[in-house]
C-alpha cells in the first residue's frame, strides 16, 4: 500500500532528523557553562529535535496501523482469514474503447476526468506505445 510506505519512509526520515537535532542541540549545551548561553541551542535544536522524533513516531505507527496484513504473517487476524486482502479492481464504469488524446502518450477510459469533456479525443486502436492512465487505469497492468 502506498500510503503506508509514504508514512513510514517519511516517519523514520522525521525521527533521524529529530535524533540529529537533539545531538547537535547536546553538543551546543554541553559546552556553555551558563544557563542564559544554553538557551539558544534548547530553541534552536532540541526542542525541534524532540517534536521531529515525536511526529516520526506517530507516522510510524499510523503506517504500522494501516498497512495490509496478509494472512499466515505474524499480526494477522485468526478469527478473519480474509483480513488484510484487498478487493479486485472496480469494474471499468464505462465500456467504451480507450481514448487517447493526439499527441498524447497515454490510453484513458471513456468516462476519465482527463478525457471526458475534451472533444479531440480518438479511440486508442490498440496502439502498444500508450501507455495506461494512472487515474482511471483503462486495462489490468
Amino acid at each position: 500500500m502506498p500510503t503506508a510506505r509514504f508514512l513510514l519512509w517519511g516517519g523514520l526520515v522525521a525521527a533521524a532528523g529529530g535524533a540529529v537535532l537533539c545531538v547537535l542541540g547536546w553538543y551546543g549545551i554541553s559546552g556553555e557553562r551558563f544557563a542564559e548561553r544554553q538557551l539558544p541551542y534548547l530553541a534552536s535544536c532540541t526542542v525541534p529535535g524532540a517534536a521531529l522524533l515525536v511526529a516520526g513516531a506517530v507516522l510510524v505507527a499510523a503506517a504500522v496501523r494501516t498497512a495490509p496484513t496478509v494472512p499466515g504473517e505474524p499480526g494477522a487476524s485468526a478469527a478473519d482469514p480474509t483480513a488484510g486482502w484487498t478487493d479486485p479492481p472496480p469494474a471499468p464504469s464505462s465500456d467504451g474503447p480507450p481514448l487517447r488524446v493526439p499527441g498524447g502518450t497515454l490510453a484513458h477510459r471513456p468516462d476519465c476526468p482527463l478525457v471526458a469533456d475534451r472533444a479531440d479525443a480518438v479511440p486508442a486502436a490498440g496502439d502498444p506505445a500508450l501507455a495506461p492512465c494512472p487515474v482511471c487505469e483503462p486495462w489490468p497492468p
